[in-house]
Parts: structure tokens; C-alpha cells; sequence
């Protein structure tokens, strides 16, 4: 059986080794890997090219669902919060970090103008208007009509999806 703990520590350091930022994911259904990413941020110039999120598009278009509910993710570092995000959506049975933030975080410093990762967290708890990210609500009655017609064309059900039972 593979290693998937390892393959992901090898991918981050073959990616470090490359130039690349030192991230991997690999995504594992039934003991075999579905799909495995490296971070491409900096080759790219794509902000959401994180390791998570390459592989979670990866693992969803073969697999033709949304959902990860029978795969384990296996990722470098503790997630951002953007990959957090994605992980909680595409809801994968488990996902298994090697390293939290706190480990690395002498070693490796993600400081933008409104992101740092030691903050980053506090900032989903606070009001929209109180965040660093200037904010501002623009509220449409026309946007609203986009949501009801979405529940009218989906038979009044108030949902989105429905998840495969695990």
C-alpha cells in the first residue's frame, strides 16, 4: 500500500526543489490516489492555485460530483482558510494535515495586504463591515429574484445539493 503521508512530504519537497512554495495535497479514494496537486500560486500568478484546491478540482472532475464523501485528503499544512472552505464543501471523509501553522511558521512567512495566516482565522468571526477587507453591501431587491427563481426552478425546495448518503 502506498504512503500517502509520505507521497504528500515528497511532492512538497520535489515542489520546493522546482521553485514552487512548500504545499501538497494528494486525495485518496479506496487506497488509491485520485488526485494530487502541488501549490502553483507562484509559477502560475493564480492566488487559488493552492495545493487543496487544485486537487479538489481534480478529484471532482473525475469523479463528475461536488462531493468527496469517500475520500481521505491528505495535505502538507494546516488549511488557509479558502482551502478550509473548499474541504467543508466538497466534505471528504477526513482529511489528515502534517504540520500545523504554528510548526512552520519560523520558516515560512504568507504576509498580504489583508492576509496573514497568524490573523487570517480571527477575521471570519468578525462582521463583514468590521474586517480588514474593505467591504460594501450594495443590497439589490433584482439579486434576490436570482435566489427565487433558483427555488421556484428547483420546486420550492430550499437546497442546493444533495449528498451522496456515506
Amino acid at each position: 500500500m502506498t504512503d500517502f503521508v509520505q507521497r504528500t512530504i515528497d511532492l512538497a519537497a520535489q515542489n520546493v526543489a522546482d521553485g514552487g512554495r512548500p504545499f501538497a495535497t494528494v486525495i485518496v479514494r479506496n487506497g488509491e490516489v485520485l488526485a494530487e496537486s502541488t501549490n502553483k500560486v507562484a509559477r502560475t500568478n493564480d492566488p487559488t492555485a493552492h495545493a487543496e484546491i487544485l486537487a479538489i478540482r481534480e478529484a471532482c472532475m473525475k469523479l463528475g460530483t461536488e462531493h468527496l464523501v469517500d475520500c481521505t485528503v491528505y495535505v502538507m499544512a494546516h488549511p488557509c482558510p479558502m482551502c478550509l472552505g473548499s474541504l467543508y464543501y466538497c466534505s471528504p471523509r477526513e482529511v489528515t494535515f502534517l504540520i500545523t501553522r504554528e510548526s512552520y511558521e519560523r520558516y515560512y512567512l504568507d504576509d498580504r495586504k489583508y492576509f496573514e495566516v497568524s490573523t487570517f482565522y480571527d477575521e471570519f468571526a468578525k462582521s463583514w463591515d468590521q474586517r480588514r477587507l474593505p467591504m460594501r453591501y450594495a443590497p439589490q431587491e433584482s439579486a434576490v429574484d436570482v435566489y427565487r427563481q433558483w427555488n421556484e426552478r428547483n420546486g420550492g425546495r430550499r437546497r442546493s445539493t444533495v449528498v451522496a448518503p456515506d
